[in-house]
């Protein structure tokens, strides 16, 4: 069963060999960011942004999001979406590498790469 793994920004970490990088720098990055909503929402927890922004991806790639995809040239374009679910099969059978943290057992996984899993 696939599962998400920490990618690691450390001398000599290497990507194992069946998972595949999804942070922000790869085609199934989140657009959405914590720091944008920290910034739109003062007093907000960096946990509760991380939840929040997980939140409007998993919306996003559902076209659920309540005001529609951003426009043409924004990160959360319908364009930019379009192509993540195009690739989505690359994703299969793999585990996925992002920096997110791990959660503890029993915690819910605040990343958008459980979401793809």
């Amino acid at each position: 069963m696939p599962e998400r793994i920490q990618r690691m920004r450390v001398k000599g970490w290497r990507r194992p060999e069946n998972a595949v990088i999804v942070d922000r720098s790869s085609r199934f990055g989140n657009p959405f960011t914590v720091a944008d909503c920290l910034e739109a929402w003062p007093g907000t927890t960096e946990e509760a942004a991380r939840e929040y922004c997980v939140e409007m991806y998993r919306d996003w790639l559902k076209d659920e999001l309540c005001n529609g995809c951003g426009p043409e040239g924004t990160r959360w374009s319908e364009k930019a979406r379009d192509r993540i679910l195009a690739d989505l099969p690359i994703l299969r059978g793999k585990d996925l590498a992002c920096p997110c943290p791990l959660p503890e057992p029993g915690e819910p996984d605040h990343c958008h790469g459980a979401i793809l899993l």
